[in-house]
């Protein structure tokens, strides 16, 4: 089927309305690392994923729209899009089923794949999440998800989780599971951190810029967003110049720079694909074929950027796991088919990890910009295979050192962050 075909019906399909810390054990049939799908192999929590997994990049991501037509995406308002795809694991599990058997990566797969020091830091720190509309099942189904992993509660009555709603908010399916994805993803990685969930009125960036500077009049130290558009003349680079560390993923349909994982003045991050392996680090890591990044039409190369092939700011700066094969266990209830535990990926799942990756740090007046990684890229996991598109050399494709898709490369620990 051609891609413009594929693309005229995921566009259809978008047009909705819208503490202590337990490991789980693993257990899991091998799988061959090397054909870079996120399959988790010995040992895993996850079993095998259904077959008839998705095709990476963008034909991945427009086939997972149609798999779950009218409950998947955030849809598109003036171009805007959040950065959700549906994983390949086992959808609509309900909310007692045993961690052992859901699919998708887990909280613990995840500290591993990074090395962070997630049962013993964060406290103190607050991640901010921006998202347009609300869900109102959030706060119950984010019970469920850390219940379930063994994470402590994180609860509006604790003080843990804080939702901020801009007048006039109203529920939405679609970013329903945007926020969904992000409260689970920062608990993963950071379970000590609190989060401040701040609801935009509408999906534009105007609203949702307000959101962002709502977060961290709320006490966010570090603020994820999954969302992007296309890149135009009349953005702002000193839009995000906010005092925290803002963090964007970069886009799910591949090669090129994005608004506002462009700006000078955040974190990009590239998606990357994940399995297990037998060597030191028992990961090996890839770049996920949807990610974005690649070279900007209109920001001007930040002072600490130093690649030759692209004269403007070149997007991304780190990466994280995105791939929707798996993709990541989340729980959302407020869906219109298949509710309950389901698995996701996109950089909607990478943006939240390393924000998360960044309150575990505790260094957040360093990271105002990505200077500090570029500064201390050393420390990160170097990725040097796969590609986001045809083109030639580091923009499409990850090499030795940086490139625009994986960046410097991913979390490894937190030295870098």
């Amino acid at each position: 089927m051609p891609l413009g075909l594929f693309a005229s019906l995921a566009l259809a399909a978008c047009a909705q309305s819208g503490g202590g810390i337990s490991a789980v054990p693993f257990a899991g049939t091998p799988r061959d690392a090397a054909a870079l799908k996120a399959i988790p192999i010995d040992p895993s929590p996850t079993p095998a994923p259904h077959s008839g997994g998705l095709i990476g990049g963008l034909v991945g991501g427009l086939l997972g729209v149609l798999n779950i037509v009218g409950d998947l995406t955030c849809g598109l308002t003036s171009g805007l899009t959040c950065h959700v795809i549906a994983g390949t694991g086992i959808a609509g599990q309900p909310a007692g089923t045993p961690a052992s058997q859901l699919s998708g990566f887990h909280p613990a797969d995840l500290q591993s794949a990074y090395a962070l020091p997630s049962a013993t830091a964060g406290a103190g720190q607050t991640v901010g999440i921006v998202v347009a509309y609300d869900d109102p099942n959030l706060e119950a189904d984010l019970g469920v998800y850390r219940k379930t992993f063994g994470l402590p509660p994180c609860t509006t009555a604790n003080g843990c989780l804080t939702i901020v709603k801009a007048a006039g908010v109203t529920p939405n399916q679609g970013w329903g599971q945007e926020a969904s994805i992000d409260v689970q993803m920062v608990s993963a990685v950071c379970p000590n951190c609190k989060i401040v969930l701040s609801e935009a009125a509408v999906p534009d960036d105007v609203a949702l810029l307000a959101a962002a500077k709502a977060a961290v009049a709320h006490g966010a130290t570090v603020v994820s967003n999954s969302y992007s558009m296309p890149e135009t003349s009349s953005e702002n680079d000193d839009a995000y110049a906010i005092g925290v560390p803002f963090v964007f993923g970069s886009g799910d349909t591949g090669a090129g720079a994005q608004w506002p994982s462009a700006s000078s003045h955040v974190i990009a991050v590239g998606g990357t694909s994940l399995a297990r392996s037998a060597d030191a680090r028992g990961w090996t890591e890839t770049v996920w074929s949807g990610s974005g990044g690649g070279c900007s039409e209109y920001v001007a190369k930040p002072a600490w950027q130093h690649d030759a092939g692209c004269a403007n700011r070149t997007a991304n700066d780190v990466a994280a796991y995105a791939d929707p094969n798996p993709g990541v266990a989340v729980y959302d209830s407020y869906l219109g088919s298949k509710p309950g535990w389901r698995t996701y990926g996109g950089t909607s799942v990478a943006a939240p990890i390393v924000a998360g990756a960044i309150a575990l740090a505790g260094n957040p007046s360093a990271m105002t910009d990505a200077s500090y990684i570029y500064a201390h890229g050393d420390a990160l996991n170097a990725i040097t295979s796969g590609h986001n598109g045809s083109c030639a050399g580091y923009l499409c494709n990850a090499e030795s050192g940086y490139s625009a898709p994986a960046g410097n490369g991913s979390p490894h620990g937190t030295a870098a962050l």
